[in-house]
């Protein structure tokens, strides 16, 4: 790839996304737009159309794994790389399935991220060290993911739900009517044999929707 890289970064931690922003613009690189939830990445991809999207995989309203399916559709030019601190098995196979160039646990040197936006721009795929062993370990046990019954849609909703949101509030931040919300909140329900919105944050956590 010839030119400067454009770049767009995802964080809902203001101070992670500035310290990546110096880090990237003192190496050249053109950052386009900050996000510090997962709908307002995809906007500012769709708008840019960037190279490289950097996502932390823990996000309110929409997570990164939902994130990366509707950057594919936005931006399909666009190269994902997951900056994480979860690196157990299942969220970094799911992040790989879903479409991620590259994974990075934060815990990594700022010489990694430098490495990856390079690598996953040449067309190819960037795993930190640690990142790496969790993977090989996923693949030597033939590792599959959870299944989850839920459509991508649900899963915005059961995320913003477990983030403590009423129905009607679901309804604004995803865009869609308040009788849309209930029935997806239904569906939810009825799809988990869940009884309680307290269960449904409960199976939220274990998905790695929103944390504990």
């Amino acid at each position: 790839m010839t030119g400067r890289v454009s770049v767009v970064l995802g964080d809902d931690h203001p101070l992670v996304r500035h310290g990546v922003r110096r880090l990237l613009e003192r190496e050249e690189f053109d950052v386009l737009g900050e996000g510090s939830d997962g709908l307002e990445v995809i906007g500012l991809a769709e708008h840019h159309r960037p190279d490289v999207v950097l996502l932390d995989l823990s996000m309110p309203v929409m997570n990164g794994i939902g994130a990366v399916k509707e950057l594919a559709r936005v931006s399909p030019s666009t190269k994902v790389i997951i900056l994480t601190m979860h690196t157990e098995e299942h969220y970094i196979l799911e992040a790989l399935r879903a479409g991620v160039k590259g994974c990075l646990s934060k815990t990594q040197a700022p010489e990694h991220l430098l490495q990856a936006i390079r690598e996953v721009c040449r067309g190819g795929v960037y795993l930190s060290p640690s990142v790496s062993g969790v993977v090989v370990q996923g693949y030597l046990a033939k590792s599959e993911t959870p299944y989850d019954p839920l459509t991508d849609r649900e899963r915005q909703v059961l995320q913003v739900i477990a983030e403590g949101k009423t129905t009607k509030e679901v309804a604004v931040i995803l865009g869609i009517s308040v009788k849309t919300a209930e029935s997806h909140r239904s569906s939810l329900m009825s799809k988990l044999d869940v009884h309680s919105t307290a269960e449904l944050v409960r199976y939220a956590i274990r998905r790695g929707l929103v944390e504990p």
